[in-house]
């Protein structure tokens, strides 16, 4: 095949073992070359601008920026790069805002390697790639009130284990305010108490632990 021009791809992932996998998955399709591997959302970024790949995999957990900030930073510079998100996480919130970043597509980790590489050609031929286990997350909470950001703040200083006199300090507001936020987030994720808001929050990408 070497007078066809090859889709080719670069993959960001912080695991050897993933990026390895998906080296070994990719060099098999005689269509496809892998470019190049980076390990950090900077170097992702850096890795992009040197290969100009024509798709690249990215992971949402890197250990510097968080994939969506690495994807908005290429597409800033490159409005048209086709990026897939591959990660372990299928949180509704995490999935918008991926796709609001301009991801062209959402995979999980857990899927067959057909799937990935038949997501790679579709996306490389500008389609958009939502598996319908991904669209039934983001549909199942369509219709829910969006948690504030000062209700955000509350429920993450909650996860770190503060009490509400202690979130009350850190954020300059009276602890019956801070009571407030959190009776607020309690009814808008459906949780009878703060550990279970805490652990939808978590669930759906809201926050992170």
């Amino acid at each position: 095949m070497g007078d066809v021009k090859r889709v080719t791809v670069l993959s960001v992932d912080d695991h050897p073992l993933l990026r390895e996998g998906v080296a070994a998955i990719i060099s098999s399709q005689p269509d496809m070359v892998l470019v190049g591997a980076a390990e950090t959302g900077a170097d992702g970024i850096e890795r992009y601008r040197e290969f100009r790949p024509d798709v690249t995999l990215m992971d949402l957990r890197l250990p510097d920026i968080s994939g969506i900030e690495a994807i908005i930073a290429i597409r800033t510079e490159s409005p048209n790069a086709r990026i897939i998100v591959l990660t372990t996480f299928e949180g509704d919130v995490e999935i918008e805002r991926a796709l609001k970043a301009g991801a062209s597509g959402y995979l999980l980790k857990s899927m067959p390697p057909k799937q990935m590489v038949d997501a790679i050609r579709q996306v490389h031929a500008g389609k958009k790639l939502i598996p319908p286990e991904i669209a039934a997350h983001i549909a199942e909470h369509m219709s829910d009130d969006a948690l504030s950001k000062r209700e955000l703040e509350v429920l993450s200083h909650v996860a770190g284990g503060n009490r509400n006199r202690d979130i009350a300090e850190i954020l300059f507001i009276s602890e019956e305010t801070v009571k407030v936020h959190l009776k607020h987030a309690m009814e808008k994720l459906g949780a009878s108490d703060r550990t279970q808001a805490v652990a939808i929050a978590v669930r759906r990408g809201m926050i992170q632990l």
